[in-house]
């Protein structure tokens, strides 16, 4: 029986997890995590033992000084509180790692024994995939889950997907057979700029999570990071003609797709959330502190960044990414030894969000 010591009664806990690897496409999920951790200042209450799951040849530990002693971080998965108030007050658990190497089942069965314990009323896990989405449109995120009627109820996908599958989807069918509601939340990273970091996909995560559980969520600097990624990708689009090229193609083909799809539920959603953030109290502003804004064409943003853009490779139409679902996830690079596949230049990784249900 898993003892919480420290750890004061909840208020409606939501238990929010993502893992840094194979679902996790430009570290935008991991990222949301990160962000919702240091916005509400998250105390770390619990850390899974990094014997237990991890290879360490594949996740290797690193080494420290702290004021002249050498010190050892080992990989592992770290559980976090954070207390959020306000006129409807709903506390968080936060369940940030590396997707593990081995024990999968030990190790969803160890995560579940602390929502237990906690009281944790649904799972929201996040993750990203490398897709054919142009990175100047709003990033598509696809909401699923295995529950019929949580996906009546919360207006998700039930997810049909059968194939290879990472921790995501491993943890939400673990949660489905204890009972446990579960929902995972997948943005589509352009595989032509797969590098990390992506901070549109991360805002835009936070945003449908917001959707999600009815949560006014401090962006701080992230949407205006978020468009200065924009920008340096713009930049670097135009200096190639084959990459801009391609880029127009996959706006025009997303255009063409999502046009019936701009209907008055899709408006009165956006509305909903204009609403909610003007009335959370606080700046409401999208450019002022602590203020929020989506990640369309409206959005304000932070300082450009030029030091930290690379290059988006050539895409190659014979490279053009397969038809994948987000719960298979980017594949891994050759000879990463890593098990992220995040990082890769490689367009055949790459999966495609909007076909996708898991």
């Amino acid at each position: 029986m898993i003892e919480l010591e420290g750890v004061p009664e909840l208020v409606d806990p939501v238990m929010v997890a993502a893992f840094e690897g194979w679902n996790d496409a430009g570290d935008a999920a991991s990222a949301a995590v990160a962000h919702l951790d240091k916005e509400w200042k998250g105390e770390v209450f619990a850390a899974l033992d990094a014997e237990d799951y991890y290879d360490f040849q594949v996740n290797r530990p690193t080494v420290w000084l702290d004021g002249g002693v050498r010190r050892i971080t080992w990989p592992t998965t770290r559980l976090s509180v954070v207390r959020v108030g306000g006129d409807k007050p709903r506390d968080l658990v936060l369940v940030r790692g590396i997707e593990p190497s081995m024990r999968w089942r030990s190790f969803c069965n160890e995560i579940l024994g602390f929502a237990h314990e906690l009281g944790v009323e649904l799972v929201v896990i996040m993750g990203a995939l490398l897709g054919d989405t142009p990175h100047t449109r709003p990033v598509p995120v696809s909401g699923v889950t295995s529950d019929p009627d949580l996906a009546r109820t919360m207006d998700l996908e039930e997810t049909k997907y059968e194939g290879p599958t990472g921790i995501v989807g491993i943890l939400q069918e673990a949660c489905t057979h204890a009972g446990v509601p579960a929902v995972s939340l997948w943005a589509a990273v352009p595989h032509y700029v797969s590098q990390p970091p992506n901070p549109k996909a991360t805002l835009a995560l936070l945003n449908r999570l917001e959707d999600l559980i009815d949560l006014r969520i401090p962006l701080g600097e992230l949407a205006e990071d978020a468009r200065a990624w924009q920008l340096g990708v713009d930049q670097l689009a135009a200096e190639d003609s084959e990459v801009a090229e391609y880029v127009q193609s996959l706006e025009e083909a997303r255009d063409t797709a999502e046009l019936p799809e701009a209907s008055g539920e899709a408006i009165a959603r956006e509305f909903e959330r204009y609403l909610r953030r003007r009335d959370g109290g606080g700046p409401a502003g999208p450019g002022q502190p602590g203020g929020h804004a989506t990640d369309g064409e409206g959005a304000a943003y932070l300082r450009d960044t030029p030091s930290e853009r690379t290059r988006p490779p050539k895409p190659k139409p014979s490279q053009r990414p397969p038809e994948q679902s987000p719960e298979q996830g980017p594949e891994q690079s050759a000879g990463s030894g890593d098990g992220s596949g995040d990082d890769s230049d490689d367009p055949g990784e790459a999966g495609t969000a909007e076909s996708s249900d898991d």
